[in-house]
């Protein structure tokens, strides 16, 4: 299946576009896809997961809603699907 995934502020700089379409198995998590992106962008690596999870204060958007308030990285996904990912962010 094919995911539309968006990136902003930093993670955008380090992917080198706002989004890209991605090709995933019928079956993959949001999981599978922040461990492939850590994998293949060596400027995520280490910063999308900790201990099984997504990072604390990066957020992970399904089709607009945020994943720790759905199943975390075991979130499923379906053909077509938009996902999000923001960096922490900081400021006052």
């Amino acid at each position: 299946m094919e995911l539309e995934l968006r990136f902003f502020a930093t993670f955008r700089e380090v992917v080198g576009q706002k989004s890209i379409y991605w090709r995933v198995d019928d079956d993959a998590t949001v999981g599978d896809v922040l461990e492939s992106l850590e994998a293949e962008y060596d400027g995520l690596a280490g910063r999308l997961i900790e201990d099984g999870a997504v990072k604390p204060h990066v957020n992970v958007l399904k089709n607009g809603r945020e994943v720790v308030h759905l199943e975390g990285m075991a979130t499923t996904l379906d053909d077509g699907d938009a996902v999000s990912v923001f960096p922490p962010v900081a400021g006052g």
